[in-house]
């Protein structure tokens, strides 16, 4: 199953090609050495050096048997040292459990694996994949790593000849300039860099899931899901102080500290014995996780050796693989997971291949930049300035959908750490034929805002109904300057597309058809009293004429009130000649029938005020009144860029 987009246009980070270096390498016969990442404490620190009696050392020369992997990737083999990157060690053990991604992260491992019998294919270079914004890159490094007392300085595996998470880190650090730019992160970051998906951050704690059973158990099935998807999912407690920092719990859980989470799965209590009580055992929702230092587990219920164990059946323990060992993986149940740990990360591995038989998600992507003096006008709160920030729209083209978003600023790790901006999105219903961008947002419908954050990236999902909505992103504050990546994933086609520009533009063939006198905005609310079309009422949809340009509302079931709150906006050269007028139809299987009009030679009536107008039929002697009245309100302007 392809879950990852192709490889055609991987980048090359510091326009480095393994293949090249490796032949150019084994050419000189010498082993391969990194001078973009050089083997001193550049490589280290941004800052001054903390580590003293640092040597850089090949596997090698650690010792006799090196391995890229041993007995393939498990969670033990990621164990975390002294650098607080337990976000990205955790991420990591996450990796170790999904093949699919591990196989692209760690591209051919197979050729890049030591070979006993082949010594000279052995050039001491190595190469790993990670997604930044928007596209692959591929990264080379020597496998040269920092040692103190001949033991490994950070990530390590517990088998001491297995290296692959070592030189894992030592790629991400490269990507990022030096080790010590990976010293704290967010537990979505690395996920998202091992896959391409987009991280959903949930407030356990926050959202009182310990107490609320519904909620959880949406959370469950949600993350069981995801887990089936080979998605990637961690879990943290942060510290609220220096002192609390990698402290450990009473109950063997440690703050300020990420956790991987290794399986989530409905686990059967033991009952009584016969065939009828076999289909009612009751089941638990548990969640498995592990401890990056590979040390140091929970001590509640279902903890390692615990006796709720016993309630479990023996046949059972062995199918989710269950040991005792201090190994810093274990079991929780749902519910004791929402009470201790505060924030969850689920990255979601998003499928847009139309060949997968998993679900397929249709992407919506956008570079930008917020700048000045026009495109960075800030949030909300800035109402004279919001909509001078970058503008999208898309298209709901089900009667639901749940989409995800995802905005992620373009900030930089390194020198001085991370450094994010607060940022956010707004999400607004607009005009079922916005093309241009919105000056007005009196006119429109505020949907819901995302978290606004100085993290990397905002993730929302949120359901929304059939229409055109449009997305603002914003900084908090106006005037401040950074590139981003803006993606959405629905379940159909979205026409995503930026809002580029204020009003329509001339073309050459509109040299002779005059210039718009008018600025037309028509909101179809509701309807009252329409004739029934068959015994459960009517399927009504109403299409808006103008110029030339029809706009179709959504259709409204088994109703002869429906309620539609779909408007449309027309850019206006023949106002005075060609009327506006507002069909209705009923929705049918083989063909639709029409249900009546109302044509609009003034808008006077109905002008930025509600108001109901009658429909006519067409009949034998012409037009006739029909049943039912409409509900509209219409805005006018000269002004071309006003709405």
């Amino acid at each position: 199953m392809n879950i990852l987009p192709c490889f055609g246009s991987m980048k090359k980070y510091k326009n480095q090609d393994y293949v090249k270096l490796k032949k150019e390498s084994k050419a000189k016969g010498n082993l391969f050495i990194d001078l973009e990442f050089p083997p001193d404490d550049r490589s280290l620190f941004y800052s001054q050096g903390k580590l003293a009696d640092v040597v850089w050392k090949r596997p090698k020369q650690i010792t006799d048997n090196p391995k890229l992997f041993v007995e393939g990737a498990s969670a033990g083999d990621v164990t975390q040292g002294r650098l607080g990157n337990c976000w990205f060690v955790a991420a990591s053990s996450c990796l170790s459990a999904n093949k699919d991604v591990w196989d692209r992260v760690i591209p051919d491992w197979q050729d890049q694996e030591w070979d006993d019998n082949d010594t000279d294919k052995y050039q001491g270079i190595f190469h790993f994949r990670f997604w930044r914004y928007g596209e692959w890159i591929d990264i080379v490094i020597d496998d040269m790593l920092p040692t103190i007392n001949n033991e490994l300085v950070f990530i390590h595996s517990q088998s001491k000849n297995e290296f692959w998470s070592a030189l894992l880190e030592k790629a991400y650090a490269k990507l990022f300039g030096c080790y010590e730019a990976l010293d704290g992160g967010e537990l979505g970051e690395a996920l998202e860099d091992f896959t391409g998906g987009v991280s959903e951050q949930v407030d356990l704690k926050g959202l009182d899931l310990a107490n609320k059973p519904e909620e959880r158990a949406d959370l469950f099935e949600r993350m069981k899901k995801q887990m089936d998807r080979k998605s990637l999912m961690a879990a943290s407690i942060p510290a609220e102080s220096s002192e609390e920092m990698e402290a450990s719990t009473d109950i063997g859980l440690v703050k300020g500290h990420a956790y991987g989470i290794t399986a989530v799965k409905n686990i059967h209590l033991e009952g009584s014995s016969g065939l009828f009580n076999f289909f009612r055992r009751e089941k638990i929702p548990m969640v498995r996780l592990r401890n990056p230092w590979g040390e140091k587990e929970w001590k509640g219920a279902f903890s390692d050796g615990s006796a709720e164990w016993n309630k479990i059946s023996k046949d059972d323990r062995q199918k989710i693989g269950l040991t005792f060992e201090d190994d810093g993986e274990f079991w929780m149940q749902m519910e004791d997971f929402c009470r201790y740990f505060v924030k969850a990360a689920i990255c979601c591995v998003v499928n847009t291949s139309i060949f997968a038989f998993s679900k397929t998600w249709h992407e919506g992507l956008a570079h930008s930049k917020w700048v000045k003096p026009n495109r960075a006008g800030g949030c909300l709160n800035h109402k004279d300035t919001f909509l001078n920030n970058p503008q999208f729209t898309f298209e709901i083209t089900d009667k639901e959908d749940e989409p995800m978003f995802q905005l992620t600023q373009k900030s930089t790790r390194g020198s001085g750490g991370s450094r994010n901006m607060t940022v956010g999105f707004s999400i607004i219903k607009v005009e079922e034929n916005r093309r241009y961008r919105m000056h007005d947002m009196s006119q429109q419908e505020m949907v819901t805002s995302s978290a606004f954050r100085d993290s990397r990236a905002i993730f929302l999902r949120h359901k929304l109904t059939k229409g055109r909505y449009a997305i603002v992103a914003c900084t908090f504050d106006p005037g401040n300057e950074c590139d981003f990546l803006l993606r959405m994933y629905t379940s159909s086609a979205n026409n995503f597309k930026p809002l580029i520009y204020e009003k329509p533009q001339k073309n050459w063939w509109h040299c002779c058809g005059g210039s718009i006198q008018l600025v037309t905005r028509v909101k179809v609310m509701r309807a009252e009293g329409l004739e029934r079309q068959e015994r459960t009422g009517a399927d009504p949809y109403c299409v808006i004429s103008c110029e030339g340009e029809k706009v179709t509302t959504k259709v409204v079931d088994d109703t002869t009130c429906p309620e539609w709150n779909s408007s449309a906006i027309f850019y206006r050269k023949t106002a005075l000649k060609k009327p506006l007028k507002i069909q209705i139809w009923n929705s049918n299987v083989l063909r639709d029938t029409y249900m009546g009009k109302h044509v609009f030679t003034s808008v006077d009536e109905c002008r930025d005020k509600i108001s109901a107008v009658g429909l006519v039929q067409r009949g034998k002697q012409g037009d006739k009144v029909a049943s039912g009245q409409l509900y509209v309100q219409i805005t006018q302007t000269k002004k071309v860029m006003s709405l």
